[in-house]
């Protein structure tokens, strides 16, 4: 019988994640992911742990704040950030992982091994994964 193995999340997510401090000034942050272009980032803390994710929604909070003289917000990374955040491992199938995306409705997991973040994976990612299925590559 030939059993064919289902390509994982490892062989998808992004290996390189550029992460944020909880006390990263929030505009500062703002600043990160339009130049970075990203929506979204893993934020860690001191021992590199995760901690939470700072997405481009969370950054909407920042114009509800400001003052009737439309004053510049004040606060770090931890007043906006989401802190419960759903990690994935990387051995899982991608299909699955896929199915997560659809139910949580999420741009980006962290990937998480042995209690370190390895990575993230995203929903262009998975595209990445139709388009090597489809095409047969």
């Amino acid at each position: 019988m030939n059993v064919r193995r289902l390509p994982t999340v490892r062989e998808f997510m992004d290996k390189y994640v550029e992460t944020l401090s909880p006390d990263t000034d929030i505009m500062e942050a703002v600043d990160f992911l339009l130049e970075k272009r990203v929506t979204g980032a893993i934020v860690t803390g001191a021992k590199g742990e995760l901690v939470g994710m700072l997405t481009e929604f969370d950054c909407l909070k920042i114009l509800t704040l400001g003052g009737p003289d439309h004053d510049a917000p004040k606060g770090k990374v931890r007043d906006f950030m989401s802190s419960d955040v759903q990690t994935i491992p990387p051995t899982m199938d991608i299909y699955y992982a896929a199915g997560l995306f659809m139910s949580a409705k999420v741009r980006r997991f962290p990937v998480v091994e042995e209690g370190r973040i390895v990575g993230a994976i995203t929903r262009f990612d998975i595209l990445r994964a139709v388009q090597r299925g489809l095409a047969g590559h």
